[in-house]
């Protein structure tokens, strides 16, 4: 019983410093920076600067089957599978794109510019710019799975169609925290507005 109590406190005590080293760890990562422009009780409209991205194309629609694996491509690329061998930083949130073929996107750090990235090892991986644009953001807590995002999806545009403020189909899933971390999860979905939603 005693080895039993020291191995559970053992597990306990490395369970803690685990969660400890990612909430710490989250906030030395480089984000995607936005203004929150206006607040409602149900989202915020916000106001993000132009970016560059990395990311894949998927072939399917379901963020249970395609998450884990443009993770793994993506991840793959910046930990140094470069021309390189040069790793690169994680930043947050990553962005899966919910169309019928989901894309999966991890923010460049500002530091680097497109012409400077190591090429990726695998022919799938690409970069865009992302412009500035204008959206409205929800968000939800817990772990993240299909049926929670398709709610908060329509969640967010009947809010949305409630305050009469138009919006494009471009809409994004973003999580914010590594897989390993139990506590304080943030996810959101955002969606592009239409430019009359703007001016």
């Amino acid at each position: 019983m005693k080895i039993l109590l020291t191995i559970f406190g053992v597990i306990l005590l490395i369970f803690i410093i685990v969660q400890l080293f990612a909430i710490n760890g989250q906030k030395n990562i480089e984000t995607y920076s936005y203004d929150v422009a206006k607040k409602y009780d149900a989202f915020e409209i916000r106001n993000y600067e132009a970016s560059l991205f990395t990311y894949v194309k998927l072939s399917g629609n379901k963020y249970r089957d395609e998450s884990s694996k443009g993770f793994s491509i993506l991840a793959g690329y910046i930990f140094g599978g470069n021309d390189k061998n040069e790793k690169i930083a994680m930043t947050s949130p990553v962005a899966m794109s919910l169309e019928d073929s989901m894309t999966m996107m991890f923010m460049v750090p500002k530091k680097f510019k497109k012409e400077t990235l190591p090429k990726p090892d695998q022919s799938e991986i690409k970069f865009q710019e992302e412009p500035k644009k204008t959206v409205a953001a929800i968000a939800f807590s817990g772990w993240a799975n299909d049926e929670k995002i398709e709610k908060y999806k329509q969640k967010l545009k009947s809010a949305l169609e409630a305050k009469e403020i138009p919006y494009t189909n471009r809409f994004f899933f973003l999580g914010y925290n590594p897989p390993y971390e139990i506590f304080n999860r943030k996810n959101e979905i955002i969606v592009e507005l239409k430019r009359e939603a703007i001016n």
